[in-house]
Order: C-alpha cells, then sequence, then structure tokens
C-alpha cells in the first residue's frame, strides 16, 4: 500500500500557528494567577484627633494625635486642651510637641478665640492642662503644677464674665460645685462689675475672696 502523501505546507502552518496561540494564552493565564496569589504590600494607618472608625474608639471629648510635632522615638503625653477650640478634650501628643500641636489636634481655634494670647512655640508637658482664651479672657494660670513659660505669664488672671467651668476650676479654692454657682449667679444677674461681688455668690466668703484677687479679673 502507498504510504500517505505529508500535508501541505499551508496546513502544517496553520497547526504551528495554532499551537503557538495556546501556548501565549497558557504564559498569560499562569502570569495573572501568580499576579493575584502575591502578597499584598500593607498600609500603615495613622490615628488622627478625630478617632478611628472601630469597635474601641476613644470616648467623646477624648482624642488622639500621634502624627504631630515632638520626638520620633514613641513617647507620648497627655494634655488637657479646653477654652476657645473646636474640640475641647484629652489628647495624646509625642513628647516635646508644642502649643500649636496642642490646638491643631483639638481642630483648631475658634471663630471668637484670642489668638494673640497663647505662645505657640512653647513646649507642653505631661498632664498641662492648655486653656484657649476668648476675646476678653486672659490666659489662667498652668495647671500642671509648673512655672508659667516666657510668653504667658503676662495675662494669668481669668475674667469672671467670660470663664467657663474649667477655667473658673483654676482659681484657688474655687471647684465644680462653686465654679457651677459663679456662672449660675452671672447668668442671673449679668455680668460682674467688681470682684467683691463675688460675697453674693453662695460657698463665697472673705478669706475665699481674698485668695482670688490676684488671680481673678472682671
Amino acid at each position: 500500500m502507498d504510504a500517505e502523501p505529508p500535508p501541505p505546507a499551508r496546513a502544517r502552518l496553520s497547526i504551528g500557528v495554532g499551537a503557538g496561540i495556546v501556548i501565549v494564552l497558557a504564559v498569560l493565564v499562569v502570569a495573572v494567577l501568580v499576579s493575584a496569589l502575591a502578597p499584598r504590600g500593607s498600609s500603615e494607618v495613622l490615628v488622627t484627633s478625630q478617632g478611628a472608625a472601630q469597635s474601641n474608639s476613644p470616648p467623646e471629648g477624648v482624642g488622639q494625635t500621634l502624627d504631630g510635632g515632638g520626638s520620633s522615638d514613641g513617647l507620648v503625653i497627655y494634655v488637657h486642651v479646653l477654652g476657645a477650640v473646636a474640640r475641647p478634650g484629652l489628647y495624646e501628643l509625642r513628647e516635646g510637641a508644642r502649643i500649636v500641636d496642642a490646638i491643631a489636634a483639638a481642630g483648631g481655634y475658634t471663630d471668637v478665640a484670642d489668638t494673640a494670647q497663647l505662645n505657640l512655640a512653647r513646649v507642653v508637658s505631661d498632664g498641662e492642662q492648655l486653656y484657649a482664651p476668648a476675646m476678653g479672657e486672659t490666659v489662667p494660670l498652668p495647671s500642671s503644677g509648673g512655672a508659667a513659660a516666657p510668653g504667658d505669664t503676662a495675662s494669668a488672671a481669668v475674667n469672671l464674665n467670660t470663664a467657663d467651668s474649667a477655667a473658673l476650676e483654676t482659681l484657688p479654692r474655687i471647684g465644680p460645685e462653686t465654679a457651677k454657682k459663679i456662672i449660675d449667679y452671672r447668668d442671673e444677674h449679668g455680668p460682674f462689675t467688681s470682684i467683691d461681688q463675688l460675697l453674693e455668690v453662695p460657698g463665697i466668703g472673705q478669706k475665699t475672696l481674698d485668695g482670688l484677687r490676684d488671680a481673678a479679673v472682671v
């Protein structure tokens, strides 16, 4: 029996092209699978003063900011920011942070803030209570136990007519209850016209008044 003649050249070419296409498709499929299974790079998320959207987020009035100024060695301090800021509360800052960082963590100044009174370049200390005064107010004495830093000593008295409860509590012998009574008296009778008028507030006697003369203004 005679052997079959070899396939024509065109048929052999078609078979070769088809095999090449199959090989290319197989390589592409393998490449896609390898890319899909490769580990993804992790991204770092910084916690800001708004707080993270998770179940263990801090309570209202407590914030964090770890990306502000200060040292980069991981040491942190806590500063209580009050007064004319957007979000008063307790904030976590890096050691070496300055007042400008604390104000920024609390959302910045409000429209009524007196931005000229605080020395924004001053380094804050752990446990400090920082008060941002409004127009017409003066900066209360620091509550961290240390001496006032240069730039903060010129205005250290509390204005009885504009101070909130937290500011009033920085005054000598004035606790939360007495501070509330001062505010209630102010709301009922109008602004104080003299320091001596504090004697009309229940719970404030002459001894307490004498201790307030150098620490409060009207």
